[in-house]
């Protein structure tokens, strides 16, 4: 089964599987995002997170494989009545643009091997203008042990230490692993960071 063809399955129900509220961090994040901001949401989806961000105010672009999932974040864009250029990107064959985007955006993108990933990161940094800001959060190693959702492959996964060694060069202004009580009955275990091209000085 292709890539484009599983995650199109995985978002042909009417109901959002990711829900349509915005993910936690990037709402505890978007401070750090100038008003009107040129963003990129990467693998965004059924649209919850860009289309929040749009409603924020901002510029965005949102790429996803799944054509069904740009269906659902256009409908979800009209229900808030904000505008949102999706386009269906496959992130392995994608010619990543240089300079273009103030900030990018990648929440639990754990679908990449330890080599895509890398092309993945590559490509974020390159789409960054200078002095942008690079979001991204995701499950480490530990989140398999819980069993409650995330990829099974534990090199999918993130550290702190390849997080720091994958952004070298970049200013990291936030990294933090953390485990996360959902419910009574429901863990998560992640790692979240904020990184900045420090080619401007703050």
């Amino acid at each position: 089964m292709s890539d484009a063809h599983r995650w199109n399955v995985r978002f042909a129900s009417d109901d959002y599987v990711f829900g349509k509220t915005p993910n936690l961090f990037l709402t505890q994040q978007v401070h750090l995002l100038p008003t009107g901001s040129n963003i990129l949401s990467v693998a965004d989806g059924e649209g919850r997170n860009g289309v929040w961000l749009a409603t924020q105010g901002h510029h965005v672009t949102a790429v996803d494989i799944a054509e069904t999932g740009l269906a659902k974040a256009r409908r979800l864009a009209e229900e808030y009545g904000v505008d949102i250029d999706l386009q269906q990107i496959d992130l392995a064959s994608w010619t990543w643009p240089t300079d273009c985007f103030d900030a990018v955006i990648a929440i639990f993108i754990q679908f990449a091997d330890p080599d895509f990933r890398t092309r993945i990161f590559t490509g974020m940094q390159q789409a960054t203008k200078p002095g942008g800001l690079i979001l991204l959060q995701g499950y480490r190693p530990e989140q398999i042990t819980y069993g409650t959702g995330g990829p099974s492959a534990s090199e999918n996964l993130y550290t702190e230490t390849m997080l720091r060694e994958a952004f070298s060069g970049w200013t990291i202004e936030h990294l933090r692993s953390h485990d996360s009580v959902i419910d009574a009955d429901f863990f998560c275990d992640g790692v979240d960071g904020s990184q900045r091209h420090r080619d401007v000085p703050r």
